[in-house]
């Protein structure tokens, strides 16, 4: 009888590195297909079962929202730099994201009438500010401009992003409306 050349089942152990694997695949695979994308093809790109799947994520929105705890992570990791040019910064990358992962931004406006304690735009919010107030101090960015007034342009931008046509074009009219915004906000 020949062995399998498979490794054996790590459990637990594996636990860990399945969940990274789940998000990473997760992540890749909405922003290419949209946030429908079977689950299955998912839990195959990771290189896991769809039960490893579910006992990590029981609920597409649940695995949904841990790809974009990732994105404020990493946000969060942005907004603490300094710099004259953090809130630049900190605004094309966030503009990335939105771009990257369209599907998702669809996916939180949609869930904010379902899950009841969910409080990202309080956090963007909070985020956004101190970015905000170095660059203004820095006199790079208006002292006119305000948080709601950066959430009104990133509505705008997502708008343009949910409406454009194939991704190469999405991405150009992005940074046309981003470069469009940051110009009339400058200092």
């Amino acid at each position: 009888m020949a062995l399998s050349a498979r490794g054996g089942n790590r459990g637990p152990a594996a636990a860990a590195d399945n969940r990274r694997a789940l998000l990473r695949a997760a992540r890749r695979l909405f922003a290419d297909k949209g946030y429908n994308v079977p689950l299955s093809a998912i839990a195959r790109e990771a290189g896991v079962g769809q039960a490893v799947l579910y006992r990590h994520f029981p609920r597409r929105l649940d695995l949904a929202f841990a790809v974009f705890e990732e994105n404020f992570a990493e946000l969060e990791s942005l907004a603490a730099r300094t710099g004259p040019d953090a809130f630049e910064r900190f605004f094309e990358r966030l503009v990335e994201l939105m771009v990257e992962s369209v599907g998702f931004i669809e996916m939180v406006v949609g869930a904010r009438g379902v899950v009841e304690d969910y409080d990202g735009d309080e956090r963007l919010a909070q985020l956004l500010a101190v970015p905000l107030g170095r660059s203004q101090e820095a006199g790079r960015v208006a002292a006119r401009v305000t948080v709601d007034d950066v959430g009104l342009a990133l509505r705008m931008i997502y708008g343009v992003a949910a409406t454009a046509r194939g991704g190469a074009g999405r991405r150009a009219d992005v940074e046309r409306v981003r470069d469009l915004v940051l110009t009339r906000w400058r200092a």
